[in-house]
């Protein structure tokens, strides 16, 4: 059974949810490494850190904010394509990519950027 009128508004309000909750956690971690660094706030000249263990903590610290960031930037990207499918052809938004059979409402309401049935 095609999406009603209803579920569409309900699926594009999700969506645009979403998209502000994305967009806000892409926001906090480019906010988080654009900030001065511990040495520039305590006014350590030493670029050396107090145990070399920290090296590893910063470099660990890093690779996981820019894992999220990727990560986050890549359902966003997703989010706005289904932004752009819903808009440009409401009837064949909620359809298999694949097999052009419909994504149960269920799906959508989970991920309303879902582009296949599982």
């Amino acid at each position: 059974m095609p999406l009603t009128d209803s579920q569409r508004a309900h699926l594009e309000r999700r969506l645009r949810e979403e998209r502000d909750r994305v967009r806000a956690i892409v926001n906090e971690i480019v906010d988080q490494r654009s900030r001065a660094t511990e040495r520039d706030e305590s006014g350590d000249l030493s670029a050396v850190p107090f145990h070399p263990a920290d090296l590893g903590s910063d470099r660990q610290d890093t690779d996981v904010d820019l894992s999220n960031a990727t990560r986050a930037s890549a359902e966003l990207a997703e989010i706005e394509a289904a932004l752009e499918r819903l808009y440009a052809d409401p009837d064949s938004y909620g359809r298999d990519e694949a097999s052009g059979a419909e994504i149960p409402f269920e799906r959508l309401d989970v991920i309303p950027w879902a582009r296949t049935r599982i």
